[in-house]
């Protein structure tokens, strides 16, 4: 059976950036607030007439670019996000469209800040059975236009940004690289600690102006619980995933993880213990990105020179649900 081999990653954000300075304006807040808490020092927001798909559609075509292929290559599309740009259907089709394409499946992954790695799996056991040859993975997220630039919003408005990350996926028969393993998990007992009530179905109507009123349709997190949620789990999750291939920390060439807090990320790197090369952050230029950090981070790690053929990368993720994973990949 062969195993999921990355062919080429790519990555797209907004060209318009917000500093902590620029939100110190909408709200009462400031760089040092939003600096030492976060790590965060900016981020991109999209500006009228971009779209989660259109940033998906650029960081696909940058990879598809890099990998010396025309989207008719591409055999199934596997679309993460938790900002979809219409209640229904996904934004897998409309990327699909985008592309040219017609004809190949395309679905949706909604597993916020795990989505990509849980993308990931999906596509790895496509792939390992021999049902797609060509699997365009992407992460996605418009998180600007959602937020609350109040100071009642400032706890979750200052973390996120908006961007998108590719990958495409093919089969490998060198047993030297490859997706070596993915780990899934979900505690649902967490979901209304970092959520979105609505708009939703659960409500009837399913959309009012009190639910407005409310902020019911603003992310909610109580982040003291995610954070000490996140710092256990992600450490346990790549414990997992080194252990299924017979690993140690010390063989990691490169963990990049969700980009969600500087702090949660240095909390991981000590769990594990891993020294700073190890680690790949990015979080202080792009924010939270949910399911388009890790493709993002993993692009420019690639990039700047930090993985090498055969190297041992390996990818956590924490948030909403709550749900976490890993992966093992040799490079």
């Amino acid at each position: 059976m062969p195993r999921t081999e990355f062919i080429a990653t790519g990555f797209h954000v907004p060209e318009r950036i917000v500093t902590n300075d620029d939100l110190s304006h909408m709200m009462d807040t400031s760089d040092e607030w939003i600096s030492q808490r976060s790590g965060i020092k900016t981020r991109h927001w999209v500006s009228d007439g971009e779209t989660g798909v259109s940033l998906a559609r650029d960081a696909a075509l940058h990879a598809l670019s890099l990998a010396g292929m025309q989207p008719d290559a591409l055999d199934c599309i596997v679309y993460c996000t938790c900002t979809p740009d219409h209640f229904e259907p996904g934004n897998g089709v409309f990327l699909q469209r985008e592309l040219g394409l017609t004809d190949i499946p395309a679905i949706d992954v909604r597993n916020q800040c795990s989505g990509f790695i849980y993308g990931l799996s999906v596509a790895d056991a496509w792939i390992r059975t021999g049902q797609y040859q060509r699997v365009l993975l992407v992460g996605a997220e418009v998180h600007s236009r959602g937020l609350d630039k109040t100071t009642r919003g400032r706890d979750t408005a200052v973390l996120f940004g908006d961007g998108a990350g590719a990958a495409i996926l093919g089969p490998t028969d060198d047993p030297r690289r490859g997706v070596l393993s993915t780990h899934l998990y979900a505690d649902g007992r967490h979901a209304e600690k970092l959520w979105v009530d609505g708009p939703g179905l659960a409500h009837d109507p399913y959309v009012s102006e009190e639910m407005l009123r409310q902020g019911k349709h603003r992310a909610v997190m109580e982040g003291k619980e995610v954070f000490k949620y996140a710092s256990v789990l992600m450490p346990q999750s790549v414990a997992t995933a080194l252990e299924a291939s017979g690993l140690t920390p010390g063989e990691i060439k490169l963990l990049v993880p969700h980009q969600a807090n500087l702090r949660i990320i240095e909390m991981v790197q000590r769990a594990i213990g891993l020294r700073d090369d190890q680690v790949y952050a990015n979080i202080h230029k792009y924010g939270n990105t949910t399911a388009a950090s890790i493709p993002i981070a993993l692009h420019e790690a690639l990039c700047a020179g930090r993985l090498s053929r055969g190297d041992l990368l390996v990818l956590t993720a924490f948030g909403s649900g709550f749900t976490w994973a890993s992966a093992a990949i040799r490079w």
